[in-house]
């Protein structure tokens, strides 16, 4: 540790600090622009000159190590005056057009301007111009003439998104901010430029003049669109949600959100939503009021259960639900007398019982810190953008990062070794590391593995699972999805008992790990979501469900509910679908309270930011009504905090989640095969179609990656074969169902893989997301 003074005040600091985190420590205040805590030190704006004992010159804080003894003086004449000297350069070039800047409120240069400003500028001349640029449909860089040059948004780029899509051009005053080529800004993560930008340089092309910060409302909230449960701060006017920014959370989001979290709010009030209950009569949905159409859901079921049973009943529901809606499903349902209840839906192994909760397995803060890391079967920047952070972070820091995957996905993160393989090929392939483990080790190989051998690669991830403090390997979303999930955990399972590393999940909703908390699974005998759709029931219950969208087999599950006497769906939005009998609207995530329970099991409840839009109601009041007047007990709750005390008053969080996750089976090898000439379909879910919400975004879905999950992704050696040029289209058929679809060339895809995004409206014309299909040129 090293001691210094400023101003007075005695503080002590790691060695290698700099003055500028030395005077944080103490509450002092350095004025700056481009220095920001999670960046890399760039001392470029010069607005932190300090006066430092012993040296003539005035210092930039942010770049100066501190030593022991030293004295700094931030509020000196000498100070002042160079703070002065550099706000005066900075205002030379800059538009006087805070009256209309989007930033006007919330701008640090405003702001310092304030204060070491002067009252009229020296500068007669002319002022540069800098001309827009069109970067996308998220951002806007259409007044770069304010930028300042601090390279915030250049070095979030390339230290935490991973990929460098702005850089500075020109030299001098034709310096300026710029993308290569006039490339659009595509990045998962490029929201967070937004607030990184102290000035109004870089702003949000969906708040774009529509509010002053002053004259919004300020709320906290939690992301509803996967597991690792990002802090939001969600900004309303008039009862409608004008923007979400993150909220600062070391230990969860740190203060990063994805731009699914960011913009996402767009669909809130598209015009999709359902605002009024809708009943199917003569042949076509039209709006009710709520008495009719809970009226109608109640004789129904009635009606279902004396004809046939209340175990014709099967309830699916979203692990993107609050716990409350959970809970108080599971409790309907069970009240009904059925056993079939899953939120489950895209998983198709169930061979293995659950026993405990899939959970992380470590606070998610301790990604970053990792020294090994083994990802199955995940499209990280897909599934959890900002897990996807803290492995780059892990990376850069030297951790040894694997994957196994049936595409080298760029992940944009330092891959050290890499199994590419078809999904059939993942048991084997996963076997081949528990073997050379076993041989690391010195002891035998596990019965159920003889004939496998292991290889250079999975060796090496052998080695690095065995070596360092802190190791982990994570099972991702197609991983669980996988067809033999159960040998896949089995010989992980195996593998990080014997390298004494960590095994966790990437779970794949918001509420994953909280549906499991509560147990909200088909009891014995019932039907898991799989079992719902092959083999068809009288009546089903979709909460927050999108069939064509959220299952594993989408042609299977319009195939079983075409066949269903009654079908009623709560949803915040409408649907086409001709299967669907009653429509309910529940409120979205910003118009109810609820809990969500995160990857690392922690559990955080959130209020509403406005009220439900039209005559929409949140879902556990919903819920409540239709257990009242069904008779059913234990549904009188006035409020979310009330359900939630209920649901979590017999769990021991801690205890299940200290538990083995899943029950041990056999290890054995893979069993799944591929017929000659036909190609395996591997799927990630869509980044911008995750869930209802994130679907309905429109700015969302003009991005690039948004456009390209219409595709089909061919490997190199198909795509030669066929002939194609890019963007040919091509027949894929897979089982009864085939689809026409633009070709694109991937060359980062197994020979014999074809990629094909689901939850997409293309997609959700075809089956399994595993499975065999056949390509031709159409």
């Amino acid at each position: 540790m090293v001691e210094l003074e400023i101003d007075g005040k005695k503080v002590e600091v790691p060695e290698g600090s700099m003055v500028i985190q030395a005077a944080h420590k103490v509450n002092t205040y350095i004025p700056h622009f481009c220095y920001h805590k999670k960046l890399s030190i760039a001392a470029n704006c010069r607005m932190c000159l300090v006066e430092i004992n012993q040296i003539p010159k005035a210092l930039p804080a942010c770049a100066t190590p501190v030593s022991s003894g030293m004295v700094v003086r931030t509020m000196s004449d000498k100070a002042v005056k160079a703070q002065q000297s550099v706000m005066e350069f900075l205002l030379i070039n800059h538009p006087l057009d805070c009256p209309i800047c989007d930033q006007g409120g919330e701008c640090q240069l405003q702001d310092l301007a304030v204060g070491y400003g002067k009252s009229a500028s020296r500068y007669s001349e002319e002022k540069r111009i800098v001309f827009h640029k069109n970067v996308g449909p998220l951002i806007s860089m259409e007044e770069m003439t304010r930028c300042i040059h601090c390279t915030r948004c250049v070095r979030f780029g390339q230290e935490v998104s991973g990929i460098m899509e702005l850089g500075m051009l020109g030299r001098g005053e034709r310096s300026e901010i710029a993308t290569f080529l006039s490339n659009t800004v595509d990045s998962e993560l490029s929201g967070n430029m937004i607030d990184l930008c102290p000035v109004g340089a870089i702003t949000s092309k969906l708040f774009h003049y529509s509010a002053r910060s002053w004259e919004l409302s300020h709320r906290y909230s939690v992301s509803p669109h996967d597991s690792v449960g990002a802090n939001l701060i969600v900004h309303s006017q008039n009862h409608r949600v004008m923007r979400v920014l993150p909220l600062e959370n070391e230990e969860i989001n740190e203060c990063w959100i994805s731009d699914k979290d960011r913009f996402s709010y767009e669909a809130l009030n598209s015009t999709e939503r359902l605002t009024q209950p809708m009943l199917r009569q003569g042949g076509k949905l039209c709006e009710v009021d709520w008495d009719t159409a809970l009226s109608c859901v109640i004789s129904n079921l009635k009606n279902i259960q004396t004809a046939h049973g209340s175990n014709a009943i099967a309830t699916i529901v979203s692990p993107h639900s609050t716990l409350e809606e959970l809970f108080l499903l599971k409790r309907l349902t069970r009240g009904l007398g059925s056993a079939n209840l899953d939120f489950r839906l895209r998983q198709t192994d169930f061979s293995m019982p659950a026993q405990g909760v899939p959970w992380l397995g470590i606070p998610l803060e301790m990604l970053s810190i990792v020294d090994s890391a083994f990802v199955i079967g995940s499209f990280l920047r897909c599934d959890h953008p900002l897990i996807a952070v803290r492995l780059r972070q892990a990376a850069a820091s030297g951790s040894k990062v694997s994957l196994l995957h049936a595409s080298a996905d760029d992940s944009l993160i330092n891959i050290v070794d890499k199994i590419v393989v078809p999904p059939s090929a993942w048991v084997d392939a996963l076997a081949s590391v528990a073997v050379a483990l076993a041989e690391i080790h010195g002891i035998s190989i596990p019965v159920g593995l003889t004939g496998v051998r292991s290889n250079a690669t999975t060796k090496n991830i052998s080695i690095s699972l065995s070596n360092g403090k802190r190791r982990v390997i994570l099972l991702g979303a197609s991983a669980v999805n996988h067809p033999e999930f159960s040998k896949l955990y089995s010989i992980a399972q195996w593998i990080a008992k014997t390298s004494g590393a960590t095994l966790g999940f990437l779970p794949e909703a918001a509420n994953t790990v909280g549906a499991y908390l509560i147990g909200a699974l088909p009891d014995e005998g019932g039907a898991n979501a799989a079992q719902a759709f092959s083999s068809p029931y009288r009546s089903y219950i979709l909460f927050n469900v999108e069939p064509q969208f959220d299952v594993a087999n989408p042609w299977q599950a319009r195939t079983a509910l075409a066949g269903a006497d009654m079908i009623i769906a709560l949803s915040s939005f409408k649907t086409s679908a001709d299967y669907i009998d009653v429509l309910l609207p529940i409120a979205p995530f910003t118009e109810t309270a609820g809990t969500f329970i995160n990857a690392e099991g922690k559990v955080q409840p959130f209020g509403s930011i406005v009220r439900p839009l039209g005559k929409s109601k949140p879902g556990w009041k919903v819920l409540s009504m239709l257990g009242n007047l069904l008779g059913l007990p234990d549904f009188d709750y006035a409020s979310a905090e009330e359900i939630a005390t209920a649901a979590l008053g017999g769990v021991n969080i801690k205890s299940c989640l200290s538990n083995t996750p899943m029950r041990c089976v056999p290890l054995t090898r893979g069993a799944l095969t591929r017929p000659i000439g036909t190609l395996e379909r591997i799927s990630d879910v869509s980044i911008y179609d995750a869930d209802a919400l994130v679907r309905r975004a429109s700015s969302l879905h003009m991005t690039k990656v948004a456009k390209a999950s219409l595709h089909v992704f061919l490997p190199t050696v198909l795509f030669k074969q066929l002939r194609l040029k890019e963007g040919d289209a091509v027949r894929v058929r897979q089982g009864e169902a085939s689809v026409v679809l633009a070709a694109t060339r991937d060359e980062r895809l197994h020979d014999g893989v074809v990629r094909i995004p689901a939850a997409t409206s293309v997609s959700a014309e075809l089956g399994s997301l595993f499975g065999n299909l056949l390509v031709e040129k159409a």
